[in-house]
C-alpha cells in the first residue's frame, strides 16, 4: 500500500473506527509496520481517542447523576434563548481535548521520534508453531516496552499467507498480524509494539489462508512475559 493513498484516504482514522474491509486492513497494517510515520501516527491517534472516551464518558456519569437526583423527570420544551447555556457546558470538555492533543505533539510525538530514531536493541525471544514444537520460552523485558518474537511456522505450499494472533494472559486477543507465505522462509522477525501489558503466559495462535480463501490453524504456541 502506497504512503500517499494512506494519507490521502485517511486509512489510520478509518483502521481505528473499524471501517475497512478485511483485506484494506491487512494491507495496512502490513504497509504501517514498515512505515515509521504511520506506526507514529496510529498509536498517536489511538491514545488522543482513548482520551476522548474517558473525557465523554466523565460527562455522561455526571449527567446521569444529576438527572436520577429528581423523582420525576418530565421533558418540556427548551426556549430559544436557552442555547447560550450549551457552549458553557462543552466549552470545558474541548478545552481539554485541546490541552490532549497539545500534549500530544509537543511530548508524546517527539519522544516517540526520538525513540524510533535512534537505534535500539530489543529484547527477543523465538516461538515455535506446529512441526517445529510448543515448548514455551521466556521472555523479560523493561515495563511498557516492546521485544521482538522470531516466529517459526513450518513452509507448506498449500498457503498463501498466515494470520498470527497474539492472546494475552487474559485470553483477549490484543492484536492480529497478517503474513506473506514463503517456501524459501520458516522464520519471520514479529515486532511487538511498546504497551503496558501484564506479565503472564501469552498465545500465539497461527492459521493459514488457502488460495481459495479458507483458514485453517496450522499451530498455536505460548511464551512467558515477565517484567522488570
Amino acid at each position: 500500500m502506497d504512503h500517499d493513498v494512506v494519507v490521502r484516504e485517511k486509512m489510520t482514522e478509518k483502521y481505528l473506527l473499524n471501517e475497512l474491509d478485511p483485506k484494506a486492513r491487512d494491507e495496512f497494517e502490513e504497509h504501517f509496520f514498515d512505515c515509521r510515520d504511520c506506526a507514529l501516527d496510529v498509536r498517536a491517534t489511538a491514545e488522543f481517542v482513548e482520551h476522548s472516551k474517558v473525557v465523554l464518558a466523565e460527562q455522561d456519569t455526571a449527567n446521569d447523576t444529576a438527572r436520577d437526583q429528581g423523582r420525576v423527570f418530565v421533558p418540556v420544551p427548551r426556549p430559544a434563548w436557552f442555547g447560550w447555556w450549551r457552549p458553557l457546558v462543552t466549552a470545558p470538555v474541548m478545552v481539554l481535548l485541546l490541552a490532549v492533543v497539545g500534549y500530544q505533539n509537543l511530548v508524546t510525538l517527539p519522544q516517540m521520534a526520538k525513540t524510533l530514531n535512534n537505534p535500539q536493541v530489543l529484547p527477543w525471544t523465538s516461538v515455535n508453531i506446529g512441526t517445529y514444537g510448543a515448548e514455551a520460552r521466556t521472555i523479560t523485558v523493561p515495563t511498557g516496552s516492546g521485544f521482538l518474537l522470531f516466529v517459526r511456522i513450518p513452509p507448506d505450499g498449500n498457503y498463501v499467507s498466515y494470520k498470527a494472533d497474539l492472546y494475552n494472559p487474559a485470553g483477549k486477543l490484543e492484536w492480529s498480524l497478517t503474513i506473506p507465505a514463503a517456501e524459501s522462509q520458516d522464520q519471520w522477525p514479529v515486532q511487538v509494539p511498546a504497551a503496558n501489558r501484564q506479565a503472564g503466559t501469552y498465545a500465539l495462535v497461527v492459521h493459514g489462508t488457502t488460495a481459495a480463501g479458507e483458514s485453517r490453524e496450522v499451530g498455536r504456541t505460548s511464551f512467558e512475559l515477565q517484567l522488570r
